[in-house]
């Protein structure tokens, strides 16, 4: 299993349990706060702990009754072949029970676990109690092609009927025998009523820059069937490292479902006395005799032979190796990966599961060390590297750097990524000559993603109501990168405009003044009792938030964890059954008054 599962561990009359189970499956033990004694990490409430590390696609196997992980994760269940397994396990660890992805690793888990507690694995699924397999979760290094059918095989199956199995699996040889049903495990296509496939080709490209998808694509399928190879025994795609930023091997890799893995030309040069088709033309230009026949013959390893020799288009090569067994690990490394990732203002609620999810997948976390901590147990058995405030520049610079080494990286950032944090200063440097102090040529090969995350604005606007009903706007009263005259410029701009205005970074230690002077200057625009709210510290333990007239705002209760949202001159603050709530019309009662006229 690619993640490691968390081990939940609810009470004391669990602990031994809990750690034996961690031992078995070197995973960490998770522990209720004031319940549990010894843990690698702890949590406050289980439920929620349960669901973030549910959201996040983590395995998650509790020492606890099935029923407190059925309600934690019920609301996120949405589609089984996506989802984590998630197991109980009894306080005695008499019985283990998979809950939610038999067919995903829960019913392999659940026999481990049981087979080293000497209990008893509750498995329900029906394949795997009548017949021993589960067709549609076939063993590491195989695939299976066509995967809508394996229910109503197995429905066949548990039915009476029996398999014809053409092929060398022995992993079948438990089922049925019989000619009503055909089961093909091999490398070449077929039409069988199922058809696996072991993962024993490894695929070689290699392309000019921005070659057409189509061209690469077309080779590669041709390739294919003039071979008699099927797609889904292609355990990965592989080519030079100058070549993984190529869209049209990108999107090859996405199409056919497999990695896609690089080498530097030094290891793809020790390949060349097993070239079929060595070019003192590509080692001129590349610094290796070949590159789609050398990657697949180094994912490969040394008992690969090349299958297919390569074959080439006017801007593509390919080429085929074969593994005498089904290939279960990776070589050379991944193209690399910087996810830039707003974790919300910090309640583990507020993060959504994109990002959960973006933070389990990743190797290092690069980031200011309180938002690092605010992720909590998601950290927990990552790299970390913290920053201080301030170095934001190196910070990103050094993420990019790491990605391009071939790992998946993950700059976290609160509120949003893409609002007033990491997100443009990643896309400056990528942007930037080599000699305006940008990146290397290696950073700028690794895939970069953002995802969204819930601004410190509308974490404030939710809890005060809806004062973003209508036009709004978002200023930062920070000087250091910004001109003061251009805040001004800008303050005198969403005055006269009549925005509700979102002020960031309002104050610090040594900025004083701005908040002052936009106060003012929004005087100037609108009455002196426009509502304005304080939010500070949102989603966390300590927040704090407060309303005042615009007159009143007083800059001495203010800090740089506050956000400041001031209304409109349409902006009310309305005291209702909950207390006051502050929301700006949009205008439908006008909108209404039209209609009827």
């Amino acid at each position: 299993m690619a993640v490691k599962p968390a081990i939940l561990c609810l009470n004391r009359a669990g602990e031994a349990t809990a750690h034996r189970i961690a031992k078995l499956l070197d995973a960490p033990v998770h522990g209720r706060e004031t319940r549990v004694d010894v843990a690698d990490v702890f949590f406050a409430n289980a439920l929620d702990h349960a669901r973030s590390l549910f959201a996040a696609g983590t395995p998650v196997i509790g020492v606890c009754a099935s029923g407190i992980l059925i309600r934690a994760v019920a609301p996120l269940l949405a589609d089984k072949t996506s989802e984590p397994p998630v197991l109980s396990v009894s306080d005695d660890g008499a019985v283990v029970v998979p809950l939610l992805g038999g067919h995903r690793g829960a019913n392999r888990l659940a026999a481990k676990i049981a087979e080293d507690l000497q209990s008893v694995a509750a498995v329900t699924t029906a394949g795997d109690v009548a017949l021993g397999v589960a067709l549609d979760e076939p063993p590491m290094g195989w695939r299976l092609a066509n995967p809508l059918a394996a229910k109503d095989v197995m429905a066949q199956l548990l039915s009476g009927a029996g398999a014809t199995v053409e092929g060398d699996a022995d992993w079948l040889s438990g089922l049925p025998k019989g000619d009503d049903l055909t089961i093909t495990a091999g490398i070449a296509p077929s039409d069988a009523d199922l058809q696996f496939h072991p993962q024993r080709l490894t695929l070689g490209v290699g392309c000019a820059r921005n070659c057409p998808v189509e061209e690469l694509a077309d080779l590669v399928e041709t390739t294919l069937a003039d071979a008699g190879l099927a797609k889904g025994a292609i355990h990965s795609l592989n080519t030079l490292d100058l070549k993984a930023d190529e869209p049209a091997m990108i999107e090859l890799a996405k199409t056919l479902g497999v990695p896609m893995r690089v080498f530097t030309a030094a290891e793809l040069e020790a390949e060349t006395p097993r070239l079929a088709t060595p070019s003192e033309v590509v080692f001129a230009e590349v610094g290796c005799h070949g590159v789609s026949e050398a990657a697949a013959l180094a994912q490969g390893g040394g008992d690969a032979v090349l299958d297919v020799a390569k074959k080439k288009t006017a801007n593509a090569t390919c080429a085929i190796a074969v593994s005498p067994a089904p290939l279960t690990s990776l070589r050379g490394r991944s193209r690399g990966k910087l996810s830039i990732i707003g974790i919300g203002p910090g309640q583990h609620s507020w993060r959504t599961p994109e990002a959960s999810k973006l933070v389990q997948d990743a190797e290092e976390l690069v980031g200011y060390g309180l938002y690092i901590d605010l992720l909590g147990p998601l950290a927990y058995g990552k790299t970390r590297s913290d920053f201080p405030l301030g170095g934001e520049e190196d910070r990103c610079r050094y993420a990019l750097e790491q990605a391009a080494k071939g790992l998946n990286v993950a700059l976290i950032c609160s509120g949003d990524a893409g609002i007033y944090a990491m997100g443009a200063l990643v896309f400056e440097l990528l942007d930037r000559a080599p000699d305006e102090m940008g990146v290397s040529d290696a950073a700028h090969r690794v895939e970069v993603v953002s995802t969204p995350g819930v601004s410190a604005l509308q974490g404030a606007a939710a809890r005060a109501g809806a004062p973003l009903g209508h036009d709004f706007c978002a200023i930062s009263l920070s000087d250091l990168l910004t001109p003061r005259d251009d805040i001004v410029k800008r303050l005198h701009a969403a005055a006269q405009g009549d925005f509700v205005i979102a002020f960031y970074n309002p104050v610090s230690k040594r900025r004083r003044t701005l908040l002052a002077e936009a106060r003012d200057i929004l005087l100037k625009h609108r009455p002196a009792d426009t509502p304005v709210m304080l939010a500070s510290s949102l989603g966390r333990p300590e927040e704090h938030v407060r309303y005042r007239e615009l007159h009143e705002l007083d800059v001495d209760e203010v800090d740089m964890l506050t956000v400041v949202l001031v209304g409109s001159s349409h902006s009310k603050l309305a005291q209702l059954g909950e207390g006051p709530r502050m929301y700006t019309p949009r205008g439908y009662a006008r909108k209404i008054d039209g209609d009827l006229a």
